[in-house]
């Protein structure tokens, strides 16, 4: 698959997995008696990822998430070559789907960002005031979960067309468990998309905590790819499995006879990837 198109859907799937997951968060969390609160953020997020896992992941391999393409690389499944154009298609789809969230937002009389516009914190800006030590560890532990899930349901003995399912399932669990502590983030472009348009628009403390949602996501992701293809012992090499579908032979989708494909395995939303191959969130 060319480059250009497999960017397209990282992108697009981004964009998909921060208004889905984030507009979820905005616009329908608090709704006056109806709101759908933390359990309905998190399955927000996790069908964002299940939705275009099996919508593009034949394509790209359905990464959506920076910390995905690192850990899918790092559990060799994902070229290097490949690494910085995804991360980059992956940044500007959280930008863009920030931006139609805001469109959106401001159209109601009383919106106000005061609440932070889904973004991720720590100290004082936890949602339950989680020190920054509790919350590198929850996002560097979650996101080593999330990858180790990726790259086990996308491995080629794994049940076949299943992957979009564990990866979606796998990302919503992560939301349940730490909303509270960083409003979850393991997926650095899904954090940076509100953080950019908060300092733009209201207050940069988003941005000045941001490089946490960097760091701590990516590492977690890379010691996932590294212990992950030390227990399997089988070295797949790079071969653009989908997150969508795992295969007991070389005819997976993600990849094809003519492909480049950088697909590996997992923002919250990957090729043998898995969505946020998730993910991410």
């Amino acid at each position: 698959m060319p480059l250009a198109k497999r960017l397209s859907a990282e992108f697009i799937g981004t964009l998909w997995l921060v208004l889905g997951g984030c507009g979820s968060a905005v616009l329908a969390a608090a709704y006056p008696n109806l709101g759908i609160g933390f359990a309905g953020v998190s399955l927000a997020f996790g069908l964002t990822v299940l939705t275009m896992a099996y919508a593009v992941g034949h394509i790209s391999g359905g990464h959506f998430n920076p910390a995905v393409t690192f850990g899918l690389w790092a559990g060799k499944r994902f070229d290097s070559k490949d690494i910085l154009p995804y991360v980059v298609a992956q940044v500007l789809g959280a930008l863009a789907g920030a931006g139609i969230l805001y469109l959106i937002a401001k159209g109601k009389t009383s919106f106000t960002m005061a609440g932070g516009f889904a973004s991720n914190g720590y100290g004082l800006n936890s949602p339950g005031q989680y020190e920054i030590v509790a919350c590198f560890i929850a996002e560097v532990v979650l996101t080593f979960f999330f990858l180790i899930v990726i790259l086990g349901a996308t491995h080629r003995l794994a049940p076949k067309g299943f992957a979009p399912i564990a990866i979606g399932l796998c990302l919503t669990l992560i939301h349940l468990i730490s909303i509270p502590v960083t409003n979850t983030s393991v997926n650095p472009a899904r954090s940076t998309g509100p953080a950019v348009f908060m300092a733009v628009f209201s207050d940069p403390w988003p941005v000045n905590q941001l490089w946490l949602f960097w760091v701590a996501p990516i590492l977690g992701a890379l010691l996932a790819g590294f212990v992950y293809s030390w227990m399997v012992g089988d070295d797949d090499p790079v071969s653009g499995r989908s997150t969508s579908e795992s295969s007991d032979d070389d005819d997976e989708i993600g990849s094809d006879d003519d492909t480049d494909s950088g697909a590996g395995d997992s923002d919250s939303g990957s090729s043998d990837s898995g969505s946020g191959d998730g993910g991410g969130d």
